[in-house]
């Protein structure tokens, strides 16, 4: 691709909610290649879910994802349907990330990252990603980021193979820190920060001050606040179940437990574990789902508070489609369509409760009546539950963590076909000759 032109801010791009593909995995299915993910990516664009999240760290999700697009933007005509509408590039959001190769392996060096983003343009079948996020941050040294975070910022102005440059992580203060360090070392801000399991019905870290019932202390210092004061213009919120907690299902405490994939891997303490579970009996006193109050609550919140801080993105405002307005952006994890489907009508309520439009109304009814229910049984019935639980956030990385990739092995790329194909392509269409 030619070197790429300057892009619009981010806040005026990236979709308020995006479709997370962690679930395309091993780690949160038994078998991925079962789960109907054709279906789910198609039904997701069809409800008007235009932005998808992924990673290679994902397992076969990059694969999974890109298959399924690729069968939308290169449709095969039936009897049914002789003349299909191909999905346009351009109408969809790609989002995907670099770094992380397995739990305990990281490399940040400019040809590994250079690598794994064309590993990534070939897996999901596209010739630029719009966002690609330094995966799990917290696990190597800021130098280290700083370095990627360059590369990246390289591959977007004089190679357009990325839009928007961003990084991700669990611990929110982390994360502000290194925002902070990138834009004085560099003289520019991150485009978008994602964080994950900090805002959430157990754990509202990333933006607690901001949360509605809280005594108002300090704003000044609180993660999001440091993120807004470092010039980051887009922070997203993942992982609003808790990777698996806040579910009826829930997480064994025990992870030899083998009816659930998350039982061995997810970083929990098991009295963690327990606590979320009780969270299921009280919601269904009331006829509730733990899942449905739990994302409703989240992206409710995160709405608000994103456009309160100033990290949010564009939507409309009116009925009548002619205001915006910031709402804060989400990344929603689903394994069906009935969980995509749920997730969808919960954030048309959540827009309606903020007095947006949907589908041309505003629906009174699903939005703030609904989201006042939602609210009561959070902050009467289920912090109380959570006790010394809430805000509880593990350590990441854990005790005992080293980073497995050798110092000799960081920048050393497989000897396949990608990255020569690539060079090859871009030098033919530059006019020069291949070597």
């Amino acid at each position: 691709m030619a070197p790429s032109k300057p892009h619009p801010p981010i806040s005026t791009t990236v979709p308020p909610l995006l479709l997370g593909t962690a679930t395309f995995n091993h780690q949160y299915v038994s078998d991925p290649l079962a789960m109907p993910y054709r279906d789910i990516v198609s039904r997701a664009i069809a409800l008007g879910l235009k932005g998808f999240d992924t990673s290679p760290y994902y397992g076969p999700s990059e694969v999974l994802l890109g298959t399924a697009l690729e069968s939308l933007m290169n449709p095969t005509a039936s009897a049914s349907n002789p003349l299909p509408i191909p999905l346009e590039r351009e109408s969809i959001f790609l989002v995907t990330k670099a770094g992380r190769i397995t739990g305990d392996e990281f490399d940040y060096s400019p040809a590994w990252i250079r690598y794994s983003i064309l590993r990534s343009l070939q897996r999901l079948h596209t010739e630029y990603l719009d966002l690609v996020y330094m995966h799990d941050v917290e696990f190597v040294s800021p130098e280290e980021v700083l370095t990627a975070v360059k590369e990246l910022r390289r591959l977007r102005d004089e190679e357009g193979l990325v839009r928007y440059v961003g990084i991700s992580g669990f611990p929110a203060d982390v994360l502000a820190s290194l925002a902070e360090m990138i834009l004085a070392e560099t003289g520019e801000p991150l485009d978008a920060v994602l964080s994950y399991g900090h805002f959430t019905v157990q754990n509202r870290k990333l933006a607690l001050t901001w949360v509605a019932g809280e005594k108002k202390t300090e704003e000044f210092s609180s993660p999001l606040a440091r993120l807004k004061r470092a010039g980051v213009d887009v922070v997203l919120n993942a992982s609003i179940l808790g990777m698996g907690l806040l579910t009826n299902r829930g997480i064994p405490p025990d992870e030899r437990n083998k009816t659930s994939p998350l039982a061995k891997w997810h970083p929990s303490p098991p009295e963690l574990r327990v606590a979320c579970k009780s969270l299921a009996d009280i919601t269904a006193t009331i006829g509730e789902r733990l899942e449905s109050v739990a994302i409703r609550w989240s992206l409710q919140e995160w709405a608000r508070i994103g456009a309160a801080a100033g990290v949010g993105v564009q939507v409309p405002s009116t009925v009548s489609g002619n205001g915006t307005a910031r709402v804060g952006v989400t990344v929603c994890g689903v394994s069906s369509i009935g969980e995509l489907e749920e997730t969808v009508a919960e954030w048309r309520g959540v827009l309606s409760s903020l007095g947006h439009a949907v589908d041309g109304r505003v629906d009174a009814t699903y939005g703030p009546e609904r989201q006042n229910k939602v609210n009561q049984l959070v902050e009467k019935q289920l912090w109380p539950a959570l006790g010394k639980w809430v805000d509880y956030a593990w350590d990441s990385p854990g005790p005992g963590y080293v980073n497995t990739r050798r110092e000799e092995d960081k920048g050393r790329v497989p000897s396949d076909s990608i990255v020569a194909g690539y060079n090859q392509r871009k030098a033919v269409r530059s006019g020069i000759e291949p070597k």
